[in-house]
């Protein structure tokens, strides 16, 4: 998430109650998760197994529960619960905002759009022109929409993200990560009936350029598709994946997460991915392998009970 205005470290330190040790004299221009951040930013850690990632990643301040060595020109921002003080500064730079009336004053819709009954738009939402917004969508606060956009009924753009700090000292284990992120869907896409695309938890999910979504597909959060790329029905992807262009999903295909699905790549239906695939080529199968090979198996377990039965028949 990107400031509306450089804030000064002192003003976000005096906001959780930090302890600044470095540099005292720089701003912040947002706050952003460890595979997001930019020089500049904010990022908080409060696990000894990544500190070492996030004190050595391009964020120049580091909101940590613990002292230790870092780069001359950042700064730790000291707290007891670096989560806790997360959660503090979003709920201070985006507050929860809800909304009067169907269509908040803020959103704004491009010229030759249509926007049908029961339509919700959020605050800050912007639309471009020449798209059509059928019945029932929810385009919720700060997402983006490109030109010549349809959303088929039903849709929900910019759901929270389905993301939870984990600690099970306290009776919930599962605590809400506050997600400030948009979605920024790009022109010519397409997207079906009853989908749902997740917010960024502090950066954006992306939707790219001539992209087209069947009905009933997920995606979360943090998520970047390229451009022109097909999914067909019930595809899901999970959180901060890169799908390149001109990857072709077809139906029920699940995606793991913080892994990347090469150009051009093509994945048969019900193929489950747990792991980054190479561009260019057809996969199929759970875990998803070359679609010739995986082929080539399912006919030899096939072959399997009659190869037993020849076995016993020599003894």
């Amino acid at each position: 998430m990107r400031f509306e205005r450089p804030v000064p470290i002192t003003e976000i330190a005096s906001l959780i109650g930090a302890e600044i040790i470095g540099n005292q004299q720089g701003v912040a221009t947002g706050i952003n998760e460890i595979h997001k951040v930019e020089e500049g930013d904010l990022v908080f850690v409060d696990h000894p197994k990544y500190y070492d990632k996030c004190i050595n990643s391009a964020a120049t301040y580091i909101i940590i529960n613990q002292k230790t060595d870092f780069p001359s020109h950042k700064a730790l921002l000291l707290v007891e619960h670096p989560f806790e003080a997360y959660l503090t500064i979003v709920q201070q730079f985006r507050p929860f905002q809800p909304l009067k009336k169907p269509v908040s004053d803020s959103a704004s819709i491009g010229e030759n759009t249509i926007v049908m009954p029961g339509v919700v738009l959020g605050n800050h939402v912007r639309i471009g022109s020449n798209c059509i917004i059928h019945a029932n969508v929810v385009i919720m606060d700060h997402c983006i929409i490109g030109d010549n956009v349809i959303i088929q009924p039903g849709t929900i753009i910019g759901s929270d993200a389905f993301y939870y700090n984990k600690k099970t000292n306290r009776d919930v284990h599962y605590k809400k990560m506050l997600s400030c992120g948009r979605v920024v869907i790009e022109n010519d896409v397409e997207i079906g009936a009853n989908c749902t695309i997740d917010r960024g938890v502090s950066g954006d999910t992306v939707i790219g350029a001539g992209t087209k979504m069947d009905n009933l597909v997920h995606i979360g959060h943090d998520t970047v598709v390229g451009r022109n790329c097909l999914f067909a029905a019930q595809v899901g992807i999970a959180g901060a994946t890169i799908i390149e262009d001109n990857v072709i999903l077809w139906g029920q295909v699940g995606v793991s997460k913080t892994l990347t699905i090469g150009k051009g790549a093509e994945l048969y239906a019900q193929s489950g991915v747990p792991a980054s695939l190479e561009g260019g080529k057809k996969y199929f199968g759970s875990p998803a392998e070359d679609a010739m090979q995986k082929k080539k198996e399912i006919v030899w377990i096939k072959r399997i009970p009659k190869l037993w039965e020849k076995v016993m028949n020599k003894h």
